[in-house]
């Protein structure tokens, strides 16, 4: 499925970003292990050589797969409005990303293979969106957007699993939701939907969570 990448125009795509966003679908439809370079060659309309040259092995191919799906997310970012009540900014931001995640299902597939297989290959997809979220967690602390009461550390492990935590646990929510409805009743009700929160106990002993509070 050939698709436009961030920064790349329209469905103009080099040879280059062709394998990788051959990869990032194939890798989520089958994992690594279960893809070849010839497959990703073949879903790209490029000869194997051309893989190698571009990205050499397997885990540059990883690599580049790894930094378009955080490019995905920093793009998601920067395109929220700015102009916004502090208040708001996190949510709306939050949404954007969101939003990305259902234009994109190959990016959710790709995150959970990555992040909760444990015999895949995780290589560093966690460790840079983490330091994406810091870097833009720092900005909205010096912009006034978000609050200085809390470690920027905390706020980083707060967005992220803000972010990611429903994606991967709303469809346990959606099946247990759905399986009993087969013997006990629903009707008339609301499916649950999830909502994930990072609380941190300060020195008085008190629970404190949120980016802004």
């Amino acid at each position: 499925m050939n698709r436009s990448a961030p920064g790349a125009a329209g469905q103009d795509l080099t040879a280059k970003a062709r394998i990788r966003n051959a990869a990032l679908d194939l890798y989520a439809a089958n994992g690594e292990d279960g893809t070849s370079l010839r497959t990703v060659a073949t879903a790209a309309g490029v000869t194997v050589g051309l893989v190698v040259h571009h990205y050499g092995t397997k885990d540059g191919l990883r690599e580049a797969v790894e930094r378009l799906v955080v490019e995905h997310f920093a793009t998601a970012l920067a395109s929220a409005p700015v102009d916004i009540p502090g208040a708001d900014i996190a949510r709306i931001r939050n949404d954007a990303v969101a939003d990305m995640l259902v234009r994109r299902p190959e990016v959710v597939n790709y995150l959970r293979r990555s992040l909760l297989d444990p015999g895949g290959q995780r290589g560093e997809l966690l460790e840079r969106l983490t330091e994406l979220t810091h870097r833009e967690v720092i900005a909205m602390r010096q912009s006034g957007a978000a609050s200085r009461v809390r470690a920027d550390a905390v706020q980083v492990v707060d967005v992220i699993v803000t972010q990611l935590g429903r994606l991967f646990l709303q469809p346990l929510v959606d099946s247990m939701w759905s399986h009993l409805g087969t013997f006990t009743h629903t009707g008339g009700h609301d499916k649950p939907e999830l909502s994930v929160r990072v609380t941190e106990t300060l020195a008085t002993g008190l629970p404190h969570s949120g980016l802004h509070s």
